[in-house]
């Protein structure tokens, strides 16, 4: 049975604060390096922050469009209108607060009511919205949030200079990628049948082996745009023309429309060059296995270019403290991947759910075009 809890509820406000805090936080820093006569570093962070919440306005647009398709076309200009002025993200916090209070204090357990149950309905619509803003965060994640870390941890390690903002901003970055994994993987779990709940070990393990990972390799590409931007930005292209090729591949079908379709695959390959995500709900060990693989070989490739090019570097107590964190950050993260695969990984501990019967009629074509969103998008 489908639940949207008061700690649900609450976790959802909590986003909120933070992606209000993280918008003030970004035009703080941006502010700092202007002020500092750091244009480039102002114009790439507000970059960075453009390019994220346009893609996710088309997106969420999209979404919208699809959901209220056949419904007042007068609501849509108004939603148009919205996302056009980029607040788009705060109409779907609107809609998931009110159906999410409404899920967490006003309705009662229904015990093993069907989906037809209003208060079930109440909850899946929750649900629903509470997915769809997790899934532009995880967009914003990779399009923003983690580019923006790169070029803190890049700006550090190259000044040697450190200042209040910048840990401020290193801070939101760590603190928006952890979060916005963490939750659409939880909302996953409770928008999918076939999917078991998401424990508390379970979660802090899947955290800690996608923050450390993450981590690892944005201290391996600072690294190596120090010695050689033009060599890290043929670096980047080339893993983002792999992971866009692999999507390809897959033959997603996400979205309805091909240019949409495109644009998603386009996205999905950005995320690629940070970290692994099943496109299609299949066994993974040997894509995963391959794709931290190769990370692994990169990135000591990095440090061993470093000892050999650039030796007298290593010597800077600063740069020692890197590669130390870079190597013991890749490390933890390969253990905890394993250790989350193996023996947390819902698969492992819960039973496939049998599928529930269809309604017949327009709810339930209705049910199978919003599940089939979210079964074709990201799996861990």
């Amino acid at each position: 049975m489908m639940k949207f809890t008061k700690q649900n509820f609450f976790v959802l406000v909590g986003g909120i604060i933070i992606y209000v805090v993280d918008i003030g936080v970004d035009f703080w820093v941006a502010s700092k390096y202007f002020c500092q006569g750091q244009y480039s570093w102002s114009i790439l962070i507000l970059c960075f922050r453009g390019i994220s919440s346009l893609v996710t306005q088309i997106f969420s647009y999209d979404w919208f469009k699809n959901d209220w398709e056949g419904t007042d076309t007068g609501k849509l200009k108004w939603i148009f209108l919205v996302h056009l002025f980029h607040c788009g993200i705060f109409i779907r916090y609107w809609f998931a607060l009110k159906y999410g209070c409404q899920a967490a204090f006003k309705l009662k357990s229904s015990g093993d009511a069907s989906e037809t149950d209003p208060s079930n309905f109440i909850k899946k619509q929750a649900i629903d919205a509470v997915t769809d803003i997790n899934m532009l965060r995880v967009f914003k994640a990779f399009l923003e949030t983690t580019p923006q870390l790169f070029v803190q941890i890049y700006i550090l390690m190259q000044h040697g200079k450190t200042n209040c903002y910048q840990y401020a901003a290193i801070f939101m970055s760590l603190c928006g990628i952890s979060f916005s994994m963490v939750d659409y993987q939880m909302s996953l779990q409770k928008s999918l049948p076939d999917k078991g709940e998401f424990h508390v070990t379970s979660k802090f393990m899947y955290l800690f082996y996608k923050l450390l990972t993450i981590t690892s390799w944005v201290l391996s590409i600072s690294l190596i745009t120090l010695l050689s931007v033009r060599i890290s930005v043929i670096l980047l292209i080339f893993l983002w023309i792999c992971g866009f090729t692999w999507t390809l591949k897959q033959c997603t079908t996400f979205c309805k429309s091909k240019k949409m379709e495109y644009l998603y695959r386009t996205v999905v390959g950005i995320i690629l060059i940070f970290t692994f995500f099943n496109i299609k709900d299949r066994r993974t060990k040997v894509c995963i296995s391959i794709y931290y693989a190769t990370h692994t070989v990169v990135t000591l490739g990095i440090l061993f270019v470093y000892m050999f090019w650039k030796p007298s570097i290593i010597k800077e107590i600063h740069f020692t403290i890197v590669i130390i964190l870079t190597i013991l950050h890749l490390v933890l993260g390969i253990i905890f991947l394993v250790v989350y695969y193996k023996h947390f990984h819902p698969t492992t501990y819960c039973r496939p759910q049998a599928c529930l019967d269809e309604v017949d009629g327009m709810t339930g074509q209705k049910d199978r075009v919003k599940t089939s969103r979210f079964q074709n998008f990201l799996m861990p």
